[in-house]
């Protein structure tokens, strides 16, 4: 190409390309990351398998309490792992919160882990599906799911009262699949 003299050639920015790049990678790890992991045994959704003890779960809620896996001992508990843009999460979630109402006298607490969101997000979601009294556990960056063997969102543990992993549901549940994984653990 001959370029007229004194002209220098035109520089296209490269750091768009680079921006955009560096993004996609991190997307494909943290993808993988939430799809990978140590994954309990019966860990299929709809069967299980041997309990095993939960992953340890404690910090900061989103109102600015404290949880403690390990203090929610003699109780069961349904882990909820959602979040704000996932359309299935926003559709169980009322049949969460009223499961947790309806069997809270026997012992039953529902707490939420929310995978990578910001606080307004998970806030207006818990208002819109009216699970604003919702225990929540924020996890911005995926790494308390992974620790349960997360594979997507939604995916729901049922933890018994010894605190160990007796079943799990990825994907939505069903008032069907409460009734019989998580009511024969509260009458017994």
């Amino acid at each position: 190409m001959i370029r007229p003299a004194g002209r220098r050639p035109r520089r296209v920015p490269v750091w768009p390309a680079l921006v955009l790049a560096v993004t996609v990678a991190v997307g494909v790890v943290v993808a993988l990351g939430l799809r990978s992991g140590p994954t309990p045994p019966g860990s299929d959704a709809g069967t299980t398998g041997p309990p095993v003890p939960a992953p340890a779960l404690s910090g900061p809620t989103l109102d600015g309490g404290r949880f403690d896996l390990a203090d929610a001992h003699g109780h069961v508990l349904l882990v909820n792992v959602f979040a704000s843009w996932c359309g299935p999460c926003r559709d169980e979630l009322p049949l969460l919160v009223d499961a947790g109402r309806r069997w809270s006298p026997q012992g039953l607490r529902l707490v939420g882990l929310n995978v990578r969101d910001g606080s307004e997000a998970v806030r207006a979601l818990l208002d819109e599906t009216g699970a604003a009294g919702l225990t929540v556990l924020p996890d911005p960056d995926g790494t308390r799911a992974v620790d349960w063997g997360v594979r997507g969102v939604p995916e729901t543990f049922v933890v018994d009262r010894d605190g160990r992993i007796v079943d799990r549901q990825r994907g939505v549940i069903t008032r069907q699949w409460l009734e019989q994984r998580v009511a024969p653990l509260l009458a017994g």
